[in-house]
């Protein structure tokens, strides 16, 4: 048992050694500087928002875009994905309650046909009615994200500079309850350590990730790509586009911020839990082989260095804390970030236990014909080969 106990304090370590040394400094990401912002740029920005009975947030979210300022023109592109709860009805209302409302199209959205997923199709839609503006940029934003104004001109800038031919926002979730303290940082900690916004952005390496609650995207790496076909059946759609787009020679970008924010909350473990069973299972390739091997990975990095600091013996209590040590170091950026209490970083062992318990429900979900299950959608269904 002794041996047992050093052997895995050492792996933890080690793994957590790497984490901080060789993973792509994920666990600083800041906030970016602002960059300046040029007004009334000559490009254009259509705007696409896919809406699935979205009525409680869609009036906040149109009326932060539509009143954006920085650039020259936009016009935003309402995709209603079907709705039964007046979507469409709360979202006319308030484009008249705004001086720029007539930039507002809402669009009807057929239901997707067999190989597409319903986000995807929805996104299609608005893209392929958005081409006749002859738009440079097409943004992708989620209906319940709140932008500061001047967001979408901050991000258009940074494409610019950095000649992007992708930009994503990583916005800030909505984190008030207990829940959420103790789900939300770590949700987006645990994103950026499996994509590593450094290594996103460096052509020379293959890594791509992109948040698909603000994404912008050339309009002319759009046609390139013959529109969103390539990606058409991707449950993870957002990380799916940009590897396609780095694939073909693209650059990637991906930050964090504060200028977009959604508001839609997940007060309740349940809610978290099931916002995370939606894609974690395809993540893993539903792999059963890789199911197991990410929980023992996540078993040794996150649960042991606290276990052992419970240990009979001596030198495993030390490896445990020296791994607690680190795991709580490269978490407190992004405790940060989120402005809560420092000690909130002592959590994340907790919350890893929580989310390897959602990844099994995504799995049983799956096997169960029940994946990607989303707002009355199965969206990822188990395959007869699976």
């Amino acid at each position: 048992m002794y041996f047992l106990a050093l052997s895995v304090g050492a792996v933890s370590v080690g793994a957590w050694s790497y984490l901080l040394l060789a993973r792509g400094r994920y666990w600083l990401e800041r906030i970016p500087t602002e960059v300046a912002v040029a007004p009334c740029r000559p490009e254009r920005i259509a705007i696409i928002v896919p809406a699935r009975n979205e009525a409680d947030v869609i009036a906040r979210s149109l009326t932060s875009l539509l009143t954006q300022t920085g650039f020259g023109d936009l016009h935003i592109f309402l995709v209603d994905d079907g709705s039964s709860d007046g979507t469409a009805l709360v979202a006319a209302e308030a484009a008249r309650k705004v001086e720029n409302g007539a930039r507002l199209t809402i669009l009807p959205c057929p239901p997707p046909p067999a190989g597409w997923r319903g986000k995807v199709w929805a996104l299609q839609q608005g893209s392929e009615r958005a081409r006749a503006l002859a738009p440079d940029f097409f943004l992708f934003t989620d209906a319940d994200i709140v932008h500061a104004p001047g967001n979408v001109a901050r991000l258009a800038e940074i494409a610019r500079a950095g000649a992007y031919d992708l930009a994503s926002f990583m916005v800030e979730l909505h984190c008030a309850s207990v829940a959420e303290k103790l789900l939300i940082p770590p949700f987006v900690y645990f994103f950026f350590q499996l994509y590593p916004p450094a290594w996103i952005a460096d052509p020379r390496r293959s890594t791509a990730g992109a948040a698909g609650g603000c994404m912008l995207l050339r309009a002319a790496y759009l046609e390139r790509m013959g529109g969103l076909h390539p990606v058409r059946d991707a449950i993870i759609d957002d990380c799916t586009l940009a590897a396609a787009v780095k694939r073909s020679g693209g650059r990637v970008w991906l930050g964090l911020t504060h200028s977009a924010v959604s508001i839609r909350p997940y007060e309740s473990f349940a809610h978290i839990g099931s916002m995370i069973s939606r894609t974690a299972f395809s993540q893993l390739r539903h792999s059963a082989l890789l199911l197991l091997l990410a929980l023992a990975a996540l078993s040794v990095t996150y649960v042991a260095p606290l276990a052992l600091l419970f240990s009979p013996y001596a030198a495993p209590r030390v490896l445990g804390g020296a791994a607690y040590a680190l795991m709580t170091l490269s978490f407190l950026a992004m405790v940060r970030t989120y402005r809560l209490n420092p000690l909130w970083a002592l959590t994340l062992p907790l919350a890893a236990v929580f989310y390897m318990g959602a990844t099994l429900h995504s799995a049983w979900k799956f096997w169960r014909g029940r994946g990607g299950e989303w707002k009355g959608r199965v969206q990822d269904p188990a395959r007869s080969q699976v």
